[in-house]
């Protein structure tokens, strides 16, 4: 098989995964409302947490984050001897993450990808993937709002590694995914500035168990 085939396949099954919105898995399955319909309305862990329920939140997280990670693990771990380098990996976790924000299981309506650019990050650069959790978590820890945490560590994440590591490929993907995560925050970004958005654990209306449950 040549190099570009096992690259596209590599490319599609990342889409695909990415493509699987666990907000709204994981809702169904715990018989809670789904997400699209209350908060923001985003597909996402902190718009799950509105719900009450932390579980279900923890799950979309760790869902989420490992559905951008273990592609790009594997391509980082095993696509060296079939010719996937750094770009291959790359263009993996880019894209998970673009199937994550236009996922064709759920009618290109997704997330804004924070979680799966951290698992995207920490499978290319642990430690840049640790830094950037932990602008993120510093931020929302003093001013307790996910989207503004999201959006700073958004806009540090190339210059860490632009500063640290340097220009390459993972450079030019990180960039891209920060440019589209701050796009997907155009809404909260003005909420931010009228002061009407809401804050991380703030239940929303709307947010209780499905009919039925």
């Amino acid at each position: 098989m040549s190099q570009t085939v096992l690259i596209v396949l590599a490319v599609v099954a990342a889409y695909l995964l990415g493509s699987l919105s666990f907000a709204v898995i994981v809702s169904r399955l715990m018989g809670l409302s789904d997400p699209r319909t209350y908060g923001s309305k985003n597909p996402g862990a902190t718009n799950v947490l509105r719900s009450g329920n932390k579980a279900a939140a923890v799950s979309t997280l760790a869902l989420d984050a490992l559905k951008g990670y273990v592609p790009v693990l594997l391509v980082v771990l095993f696509g060296e001897p079939y010719g996937l380098g750094e770009a291959s990996a790359a263009l993996v976790g880019l894209a998970a993450f673009v199937g994550h924000l236009f996922p064709v299981f759920f009618r290109f309506q997704g997330g804004k990808g924070v979680a799966t650019a951290a698992g995207v990050l920490l499978a290319l650069n642990p430690w840049l993937g640790l830094a950037t959790l932990l602008t993120w978590i510093i931020i929302a820890g003093f001013f307790r709002y996910s989207s503004l945490a999201s959006i700073i560590a958004a806009v540090f994440a190339p210059f860490y590694q632009l500063l640290i590591w340097g220009p390459g490929p993972v450079a030019g993907l990180i960039l891209v995914m920060s440019l589209l995560l701050i796009w997907r925050h155009a809404g909260n970004i003005r909420k931010l500035i009228e002061g009407k958005e809401s804050k991380i654990g703030q239940k929303a209306a709307g947010a209780a168990a499905a009919k039925g449950k």
